[in-house]
C-alpha cells in the first residue's frame, strides 16, 4: 500500500479527457499518473491525473497551453 501524501490531483469530464492528459504528459515526461478519482471528490468519468504538489495555476497554465480539458484541479490527502 501507498504511504499517502498531498498531490495535486485533476478531475476530467470523459475518459477521452483522462487519456490526453496521461499521453501529453508521457510525451513531455512530467510526473504523475492516472488513479481512481479520490473518494472525497467526484468526476464525471472516474479517473484523474495524480502528481507531487505543485502550484495549482502552474499546472492549470500548463494545460490550457496544450488544450487539455479537465474538470476541477485540487490539492488532496492521496
Amino acid at each position: 500500500m501507498r504511504k499517502k501524501e498531498i498531490k495535486l490531483v485533476i478531475t476530467f469530464h470523459t475518459t477521452a479527457d483522462a487519456m490526453a492528459m496521461e499521453k501529453a504528459c508521457k510525451t513531455e515526461k512530467v510526473e504523475g499518473r492516472l488513479i481512481p478519482v479520490p473518494r472525497i471528490l467526484s468526476a464525471g468519468c472516474g479517473m484523474a491525473w495524480a502528481r507531487p504538489s505543485l502550484d495549482p495555476k502552474q499546472m492549470k497554465r500548463w494545460m490550457d497551453e496544450r488544450h487539455l480539458r479537465y474538470e476541477s484541479i485540487q490539492e488532496c490527502l492521496v
